[in-house]
């Protein structure tokens, strides 16, 4: 705010306050902010697509014919065309114009594929190999091998599953502190794949056969020292909440073998389309197309399924449907996995008044309601190329 008292023009600092106010709950003045960002620069995409963001934020006639001038602007620039794409085509679904919808989520999404690189055949490959290393006899000989440290509550699965639902819920516990989308163990893996292993080859996860076990220890004390500084409150337990880290299911094993892990899974229909709808502000490129949702999809569900065999009752799986329908009990089931007592508070946990930056900030802050789970039956019609990828899934406990 002292900043744009000097610059009152830079779209780009009112792009930023709004981003700001929304993670603070404050619907009203990010509007506005986001408003005034556009009426400095018309062709900021971002700030439109940032108000579509809000869900359930509707646009005016005067609104959608600005966008619909942009979307047809031959010199605007790729990355806001992307974002007008997508501000629109959520403008055309607000008005159940389903088919005109599509049309441009399909060509922001087709848009942004040109612009960035992904091979699903990636993350398939990198399945078997993790089901080829995390085997119960490389578990079994590494027991108890990590850090006795149980603060971490780990929730991951895929984008738009319902992963900030439950967080709100156990970060609105008294013993329990929500943070963000933290890095640090993707971060790690990364790291991981750059040691040269001094016999030719190289890479993660199968270093982690390699390594001196009591590594395992000090590098989930490097993780709690690490995420330490996102810790505000003094609570025993703190939560983890970035979706990929089911890829590293298990390395967070093997490192905090105390720690919960939480997989939170929606159905995959209606999961894939919120995510091939969303315009993520990390690079998620699996993302802009349905195939590679579908892909992705089946990859998540078989290296889980994998996990399940492998270390039974280690991972405790929240089907979003299922929490629609019986909150309180999956709640209860969701606590005493964790260790905690049952508190009030986490039904109630819309009036939790933390920061939220994910695109679910505006959902966690009301009441639980059913009109979302099955809302990407209106767009069925499109949606084939999802539905035949991603099949027959594999077998996974439910």
């Amino acid at each position: 705010r002292v900043l744009l008292d000097e610059f009152p023009n830079q779209d780009e600092l009112w792009l930023s306050l709004g981003h700001v106010l929304i993670s603070m709950g404050l619907r009203n003045e990010c509007i506005d902010a986001y408003r005034k960002a556009i009426a400095v620069n018309p062709q900021n995409g971002e700030a439109y697509w940032s108000i579509a963001n809000i869900k359930n934020e509707l646009f005016s006639d005067t609104e959608l014919d600005a966008m619909r001038i942009q979307v047809e602007n031959p010199r605007l620039a790729d990355r806001s065309r992307i974002h007008f794409h997508f501000a629109f085509a959520k403008a055309m679904e607000d008005r159940a114009e389903y088919a005109e919808s599509f049309r441009h989520y399909e060509l922001g999404n087709g848009l942004n594929r040109t612009l960035n690189i992904y091979d699903a055949n990636v993350i398939s490959k990198y399945v078997q190999r993790c089901k080829t290393v995390f085997t119960e006899e490389f578990f079994a000989a590494r027991s108890g091998c990590g850090s006795e440290i149980a603060d971490p509550i780990f929730i991951l699965g895929l984008p738009r599953s319902g992963s900030t639902l439950v967080e709100q819920i156990l970060a609105s516990h008294s013993l329990v502190e929500g943070t963000t989308e933290l890095p640090e163990i993707m971060a790690l893996a990364t790291s991981l794949g750059n040691w040269d292993m001094g016999n030719g080859r190289r890479g993660y996860p199968e270093i982690l056969t390699e390594i001196a076990v009591e590594r395992y220890r000090e590098l989930g004390d490097a993780y709690i020292e690490q995420t330490r500084i996102q810790r505000k409150l003094e609570t025993p337990f703190f939560i983890d909440k970035m979706p990929e880290n089911f890829a590293h299911t298990g390395l967070i094993h093997l490192l905090l073998p105390n720690a919960r892990i939480i997989d939170v899974r929606r159905h995959p229909m209606a999961c894939g389309f919120a995510i091939y709808k969303q315009l993520f502000a990390r690079h998620r490129s699996f993302s802009y197309d349905l195939q590679d949702i579908g892909r992705y999809y089946r990859d998540y569900v078989e290296l889980m399924a994998h996990f399940d065999r492998v270390l039974p009752g280690r991972v405790h799986r929240i089907c979003y449907e299922a929490l629609i329908d019986d909150t309180e009990g999956e709640v209860r089931r969701l606590l005493e996995y964790c260790g905690l007592d049952f508190e009030g508070s986490c039904l109630e946990f819309y009036n939790n008044r933390r920061a939220v930056s994910t695109p679910s900030a505006e959902q966690v802050r009301s009441a639980i309601y059913r009109s979302g789970m099955d809302y990407w039956l209106n767009f069925e019609p499109w949606l084939g190329p999802l539905s035949q990828t991603i099949g027959n899934l594999p077998e996974s406990n439910p």
